[in-house]
């Protein structure tokens, strides 16, 4: 055992590390956005998710380049800051900020359709708007879930998931109108276009892969163990997510579903009867509400960091509670995003947060064939690995992106127009260098479910 020299020990291992960041990508979110992609991508999800996951290692490739050559980075904003310059830098963080104001509306909006599917009499928006203000409240007066009740419910959708797929094979080998065949991959019915659109929304899942890096002063040989975890994290979570959606396709073949947004909720109580549809919907709304939690507070510290150093305006959004000392503001402004869940359904809601993922993945894989261009004369270096690579995973990326919904492109892109306008003033032209963001791509606590 080490230490590093902020006074960090240097304790985790590779394995240590892998398994924190399966559990941060949280393999449960197969099921819970199951019908959503599967509709998608015509009923054979399988291939989306094994197209996304060469995408995700590809550009998790990428990261591990840059994670040797800047091991106490830790995230997209500051591997291209680094390696593209301070501009570009802000442009890839504006890109992210698009995830965290979108991503409790997301978790929301996943539990109100488990709940809404569960007791269809009650109106979704009762449940939304339950979520969205016991979340805000909690988070305004600043209590937190706690680390180790977030581990046990990881656990704990782990074993769900185990049971579900064995649930699913015994009524696979039970039905004889049900076989093992290659139809969640390929059929009748698949076209090339769909398995792309039905990747573009399943990288979701894959989001936070690359939490492993924070653990950079922690790790024993961080040039060499952080890289390795980062591949193998986005490797095993893909083997996870292929095996997942292949099997559950088999039991519900098609991407047709009566509650297409809680299809997995239907296809539980297929395989399982009620009992086991109870356990699986009490699963899916505990880790919604729990993560909600973190998940939104990372959000607004993220807001009141960037007021905080002038990046946003600083009168709203570096604004602190005097009496809870939590960014209120931001909180609120958070739910009232979350608002917007009322017209969207998870598909789409998923691919707004796709468009600013899948913008910090591009540069990412720029940012490792431009450090590559500049320092080729001063380090050597493998040219296919550092500049063929990188361009198969860009190249992957950007077409999964030309495949999100309209609707996301058309935000994102706005969202991005706003953003170098904003840069145009903070820069006085690009008169002077723009300030640092405060960007960091995940939370002290590991959320458990998205």
């Amino acid at each position: 055992m080490t230490e590093a020299p902020g006074g960090l020990q240097r304790s985790i291992t590779l394995w240590p590390m892998v398994l924190f960041g399966i559990a941060y990508i949280t393999p449960f979110i197969v099921l819970t956005t199951f019908g959503a992609f599967s509709e998608v991508s015509n009923g054979t999800l399988a291939s989306s998710y094994l197209l996304t996951t060469v995408a995700m290692i590809f550009t998790a490739l990428s990261y591990a380049k840059l994670a040797r050559e800047f091991p106490a980075a830790g995230s997209a904003y500051t591997y291209a800051r680094r390696s593209l310059g301070p501009r570009l830098g802000f442009m890839v963080g504006w890109a992210i900020m698009l995830d965290y104001f979108f991503l409790p509306m997301v978790v929301w909006l996943i539990g109100t359709a488990y709940l809404t599917a569960q007791f269809p009499g009650v109106p979704s928006w009762i449940f939304l708007l339950a979520f969205i203000l016991l979340t805000t409240v909690l988070n305004v007066v600043g209590i937190k879930v706690a680390t180790r009740l977030n581990v046990l419910l990881i656990g704990f959708q782990f074993l769900v998931l185990a049971f579900f797929v064995g649930l699913s094979l015994r009524r696979i080998l039970a039905d004889d109108a049900l076989a093992v065949t290659t139809a969640p991959f390929w059929n009748d019915a698949t076209t090339l276009g769909a398995v792309v659109a039905g990747a573009a929304v399943a990288a979701y899942s894959f989001i936070g892969f690359d939490a492993v890096s924070t653990f950079a002063e922690e790790a024993v040989d961080a040039r060499r163990t952080v890289p390795r975890a980062i591949v193998l994290t986005a490797a095993i979570a893909g083997a996870i997510f292929v095996a997942v959606a292949f099997v559950t396709q088999l039991v519900h073949p098609g991407g047709v579903f009566e509650n297409t947004d809680s299809a997995a909720l239907d296809i539980a109580r297929a395989i399982g009867g009620d009992f086991f549809s109870a356990i699986f919907l009490a699963t899916v709304i505990v880790a919604q509400f729990t993560a909600g939690i973190p998940i939104q507070a990372a959000g607004s510290r993220l807001m009141y960091a960037m007021g905080r150093d002038g990046v946003l305006p600083r009168k709203f959004f570096g604004y602190i509670s005097p009496r809870f000392r939590t960014p209120a503001l931001n909180l609120v402004l958070t739910g009232v995003i979350g608002l917007l869940a009322l017209g969207l359904d998870v598909t789409t809601s998923t691919s707004f947060i796709n468009f600013g993922a899948f913008t910090a993945f591009a540069f990412v894989n720029i940012s490792v064939i431009v450090l590559f261009l500049r320092t080729r004369g001063e380090v050597p270096r493998n040219a296919l690995s550092w500049t063929v690579q990188p361009l198969i995973g860009l190249l992957v990326i950007v077409w999964l992106l030309t495949n999100l919904d309209v609707n996301a492109l058309v935000i994102g892109a706005v969202w991005l127009v706003v953003g170098f306008g904003w840069l145009l003033y903070l820069t006085r032209l690009f008169r002077v260098p723009p300030p640092e963001m405060s960007v960091a791509e995940s939370d002290d606590a590991v959320p458990s479910g998205r």
